[in-house]
């Protein structure tokens, strides 16, 4: 029996999972300050770096954009009463996670933060169990079959699943 929504704690948000890393990098910063050794390759660190935070901004605002259209809360607080599997989330099953994380590692390039390089994998590892796993969880006892299907053909973070290639004749 599925529980009312997926999360039922004020943490389980990703402005915490992803938020803290972000302060934390910066209160290191501040008080040890690292840098990435750029030279001439500044230009190319604060291009990818912009590029990655436009794209993680774009899949945020357009997985947003996905649920206000089909009336789905954008909190996991929140029950859902319809499995998205349009726009974004026809790719991603966790567009609005992995436009995070573009923008913290966009943010890591472009301000030179190597701490927030540091924080970014124990945050995308919190990510995977604080949020996604219960996400999963609640969604496959909401929504069954269906579930499941578009959780095997759609990856987790970005991309389709390969189909089995059927023998020749």
């Amino acid at each position: 029996m599925p529980t009312d929504a997926a999360h039922e704690r004020w943490w389980q948000t990703a402005d915490v999972v992803f938020g803290l890393p972000f302060l934390a990098a910066l209160a290191l910063q501040r008080t040890v300050p690292l840098a990435l050794p750029r030279g001439f390759l500044t230009p190319a660190f604060v291009g990818v770096g912009a590029a990655l935070i436009g794209a993680g901004v774009t899949v945020i605002v357009l997985a947003r954009r996905e649920l206000a259209r089909l009336h789905q809360p954008t909190d996991p607080g929140r029950p859902t009463s319809t499995m998205v599997t349009t726009g974004v989330f026809a790719v991603s099953r966790n567009p609005m996670y992995l436009g995070a994380a573009c923008v913290l590692l966009g943010i890591a390039l472009a301000f030179n933060l190597p701490w927030l390089l540091v924080f970014l994998a124990p945050a995308l590892i919190a990510c995977r169990t604080v949020l996604i796993a219960p996400e999963e969880r609640y969604l496959a006892a909401k929504f069954g079959a269906d579930y499941r299907s578009y959780a095997a053909t759609v990856h987790r973070w970005v991309g389709h699943a390969r189909r089995p290639r059927s023998p020749s004749p």
